[in-house]
């Protein structure tokens, strides 16, 4: 057989870098390589349309096991196992228990129980909410909206108490005052230090992990994936200061923290930065001198990223989100929430709970992306991701740490003006169109309108800073807010007011006339605009005609660049009150301009203004 298997292999020979090179320069034919082919990520660092095992050489941690410190394999040994994770939000203590019994039936594995007011958690509602729950058998994490809470300590006292072996049970809390610095902007000096009696009381219960780090916070304020994983390597590297500094041993501090990070929908990236935060979390741990290197372990809960979601073209979500849970699951995520598809704008329903489990379910058991240890293992491509994003974050980090540390920095305003300076081009990105959401600044739903009732808030950046802010506070947002609102308008226009007509005056060139009638359509459609596409007309006057027959208040010349010379000024002396505009951004623009002719629309048109100035235009 082996025989057979050389003789195979003998008739392919092996190709080099450079002859690769060559063939892609040829194919090519005289276009940039770097324009056409290379990646400029947000992250800092370019991607090469394809890798080679030589891409790999020098890094050694890629001779570890999976389970092995640095830990960048994933931290089990064997499998991929992850734990699938739904948030119950607590009003009611006995409704939210038989809620959390009804979901352990259905394949959820980890309880997310998130409290609405911490003063109401006494060891009597703790033990009515978790009633008949085996504690062994599925995680319990504890949200509370502040940090002054002693959920940590009541449930160490019901484990204590009952009937399980504190050794099997699998917990959290979400104690993070820096995560509520960052969003409300308070810190007391003694915030981080106090957590010591805490984590030392938790200790009773071995896997009870009572700090959090919400990276989320970042990743929904609109920074990248270093940003993200930066600023949190940094948070985490503060509690292991301070704690260590108020008394507790490296690893026990270690052992106390838990990362919540986001996923978004940069499949591969996405992968990357939990693998390269595995591996930099444990350098960092290390550094602290901790008796066991399982101290570096980092565990981390990923939670599909709000950033993503949209309110128009809702089930577009539960796309998105998929995909958001297959990097978090192939990455190595300890947990995974998959936020339902109506989250974002309603109290979710027993239906999107369902199919956001299912979702995760369906990773498990029908892809089987539990069985294989560290999927990702052996991709060039991924490989090298984690690397880049490892070196890139790794910068930032020390630049943090240059500037005093995680609370300092943030204090001094680094941090947001880091992710303020990211979100900004990701928001003329989106307004671009260079970065697409579907449903949203790209191929709306025509038929799509939203009923009155929303709260204008849904479109606004999340504001949670208190009085006394001692640092301007991240606001976290939607990348679609901004043309979700556009389009609100409009369906709010309409309801009093006839809805916009945009009428496609298609003529010339058969071709072109449909692609640039297909790019208009979809660019008012944007708005929530009603447009009018058609087949053709045989003169300018036709068109025109049929355009004022439905009563259009904006009419687009669809036509080739030639064409538009004598055809754009023709159409434009027949018309009364409507908005004429020209598809394309011809080399006769100058000269239709001087005639009057002064609206374009094209590739490399903000959608978002321009859209925000028809709007104007038709007093909306």
């Amino acid at each position: 057989m082996a025989e057979k298997d050389n003789k195979l292999f003998a008739d392919f020979k092996p190709v080099t870098a450079e002859e690769w090179e060559a063939q892609i320069h040829a194919d090519l034919k005289g276009k940039d390589y770097e324009r056409a082919l290379v990646w400029r990520t947000f992250e800092g660092f370019n991607v090469r349309p394809y890798y080679r095992q030589e891409n790999l050489a020098g890094k050694e941690y890629l001779e570890s096991l999976p389970g092995e410190f640095p830990f960048i394999r994933g931290i089990n040994k064997t499998g991929n196992d992850w734990l699938i994770r739904q948030n119950i939000f607590v009003t009611d203590f006995e409704a939210a228990n038989k809620k959390a019994l009804t979901v352990l039936g259905k394949g959820i594995t980890s309880l997310g129980f998130l409290f609405s007011d911490c003063c109401s958690v006494t060891a009597e509602n703790l033990a009515t909410l978790l009633k008949d729950i085996c504690l062994e058998a599925a995680e319990i994490n504890l949200v509370c909206p502040t940090d002054e809470c002693n959920c940590s300590e009541l449930f160490v006292q019901y484990v204590s108490s009952g009937e399980f072996d504190s050794t099997n049970v699998l917990a959290s809390t979400a104690i993070d005052p820096i995560g509520t610095f960052v969003l409300k902007g308070v810190l007391a000096d003694d915030a981080v230090s106090k957590l010591q009696a805490i984590v030392e009381k938790a200790k009773a219960v071995p896997s009870f992990r009572t700090i959090a780090v919400h990276g989320k916070f970042f990743a929904n304020s609109g920074a990248s994936v270093v940003q993200e994983l930066a600023f949190s390597l940094a948070q985490g590297a503060e509690y292991l200061t301070q704690l260590t500094e108020a008394g507790l041993s490296a690893d026990d501090a270690a052992l106390a923290i838990k990362f919540n990070l986001g996923v978004g929908n940069n499949y591969f990236m996405e992968i990357a930065k939990l693998r390269a935060g595995r591996l930099l979390w444990s350098k960092i741990v290390e550094a602290f001198g901790p008796k066991s290197k399982e101290a570096g372990k980092m565990i981390v809960h990923s939670e599909t990223n709000r950033f993503n979601l949209t309110i128009y073209d809702p089930y577009v979500n539960m796309l998105r989100t998929q995909t958001e849970a297959m990097s978090a699951a192939l990455g190595g995520a300890h947990s995974v929430t998959v936020l339902p598809f109506n989250a974002v704008y309603e109290e979710t329903t027993e239906f999107s709970e369902r199919i956001a489990r299912n979702q995760q379910i369906l990773l498990k058991e029908e892809a089987h992306l539990d069985k294989i240890t560290d999927p990702a293992a052996g991709s060039y491509y991924i490989e090298t991701l984690t690397d880049s994003i490892a070196d890139q974050a790794w910068k930032l980090f020390l630049e943090i740490q240059d500037k005093g540390g995680f609370i300092a920095a943030f204090k001094a305003g680094f941090i947001q003006a880091e992710i303020k300076a990211m979100a900004a081009d990701r928001n003329k990105r989106y307004a671009q169109r260079r970065e697409n959401i579907l449903g949203t600044n790209q191929f709306p739903n025509l038929t799509e309108k939203l009923k009155p009732g929303f709260d204008g808030s849904l479109f606004e950046p999340v504001d949670l800073s208190e009085e006394g802010a001692q640092a301007e506070t991240l606001k976290p947002y939607r990348g679609s807010q901004a043309f979700e609102a556009l389009r609100y308008t409009t369906d709010m226009y309409s309801l009093e007011e006839k809805r916009p007509i945009v009428f496609m005056l298609t003529i010339g060139n058969l071709a072109v006339r449909k692609a640039r009638a297909q790019f208009s359509c979809n660019f008012f459609a944007v708005a929530g605009f009603l447009v009018k596409d058609n087949n053709g007309f045989p003169t300018v006057e036709e068109g025109i005609k049929a355009a004022k027959a439905v009563d259009s208040d904006i009419i687009v010349l669809c036509s080739s660049d030639e064409e538009y010379i004598v055809l754009a000024p023709k159409a434009a002396e027949l018309l009364d009150e409507e908005i004429f505009v020209v598809a394309g951004d011809p080399a006769c623009r100058p000269e239709l301009e001087e005639k009057g002719i002064t609206n374009f629309i094209h590739m490399k048109s903000n959608i978002l203004e321009e859209l925000k100035s028809y709007q104007e235009k038709l007093g909306i």
